[in-house]
């Protein structure tokens, strides 16, 4: 089986693309569906920025009719804000409603919002009932382990969330004080699917096609959402379906795909972001995408100065010059690149 069924929406993949704020805007989703990302989430969106509608929010927001099937998710506290928001989105047609209650971050905490919930089961049920009441596409649920190794809850807060009539389940496998370190808890995911008869996805460190199948074969979920593996790596779709396909080794991609793919994503983000903005924002990716280069530091010294389009080209033309830029192994955890000269 190589598709997933949420509700009345059905994926034709395992793999999606998770929601990451700062991150996946219309021109990130656009190119990894390029290499075979099948379904996307738009930032994480909090109910209230939604009800706002700022000239931000809006942005956020923005979509393409080729970037389908596409799901939101939102985060917040309060059920009135959450059945507002709803309504305003409902001309978006989005095809999944995803309700966040596994954001670590401090600010989104302290407000009693993604994580801390975890804390308040009965709060969560109740804010899930009122999405699941109002909305017309299904439901989901994104949580973590537990707030602390001392609270693991996942498995009640899952059968909560399937009897509030949640269509899945996304569990990034640490609680909320691991934040992204330490290991990623296959045995929570595990004990997630056991508790609940919905689809269950596998979230954390999912870096590579190894490891998207080491998560689904030890914890039997029934798909995994990649999120930060997929940073200056859109191949990790193309080749995470063919190694689950086929067990056949993933391709490679070459440097002048790599830079290729670099400039084309460029010239998305100035196209939605602006020149300066754009430029700005690629900075990160420039790193990402040349994760492993050998005799990089200079380059992405000059890469995170540019403030324009020409400079920005300018240093991606440059890569080929790099003394045995692309020598080094097949590295499972980023298998397009070799090592790094730090």
């Amino acid at each position: 089986m190589n598709s997933l069924t949420i509700g009345s929406v059905t994926i034709p993949s395992r793999c999606f693309l998770a929601p990451l704020a700062g991150i996946s805007d219309l021109s990130f989703r656009m190119l990894n569906r390029r290499f075979g990302c099948r379904f996307a989430f738009v930032e994480m969106s909090s109910a209230k920025s939604v009800l706002v509608q700022t000239k931000m929010t809006k942005k956020l927001l923005k979509a393409d009719p080729a970037d389908r099937p596409l799901g939101i998710q939102l985060v917040g506290k309060d059920g009135d804000d959450l059945r507002r928001a709803l309504e305003v989105l409902e001309p978006y047609g989005f095809d999944i409603i995803d309700f966040n209650a596994a954001c670590p971050v401090r600010k989104v905490v302290r407000r009693n919002e993604g994580a801390s919930l975890l804390n308040d089961p009965q709060k969560l049920t109740e804010l899930i009932k009122v999405l699941v009441k109002y909305s017309a596409a299904p439901v989901t649920l994104k949580i973590r382990s537990g707030w602390d190794a001392h609270s693991i809850n996942a498995p009640e807060i899952a059968r909560r969330a399937e009897d509030a009539g949640v269509q899945a389940v996304t569990i990034h496998g640490r609680t909320r004080a691991q934040l992204y370190k330490g290991r990623v808890r296959y045995e929570s995911i595990r004990e997630v699917k056991e508790a609940v008869t919905i689809p269950v996805i596998g979230s954390g460190d999912v870096f590579s096609p190894w490891l998207a199948k080491k998560m689904l074969d030890e914890t039997g979920c029934d798909g995994v959402a990649i999120a930060r593996g997929s940073f200056g790596n859109p191949w990790i779709f193309e080749q995470t379906e063919e190694y689950l396909a086929r067990g056949t080794e993933p391709r490679r991609p070459g440097l002048e795909e790599i830079m290729e793919t670099m400039l084309r994503h460029l010239a998305m983000s100035i196209e939605l972001q602006g020149e300066r903005n754009g430029v700005v924002l690629f900075r990160k990716f420039f790193s990402w995408y040349t994760k492993g280069f050998r005799h990089i530091k200079p380059l992405r010294a000059r890469a995170f100065t540019s403030k324009t389009e020409e400079e920005m080209i300018g240093v991606i033309n440059e890569l080929p010059g790099l003394k045995g830029a692309r020598d080094g192994p097949y590295d499972p955890q980023y298998p397009w690149a070799g090592q790094d000269e730090e």
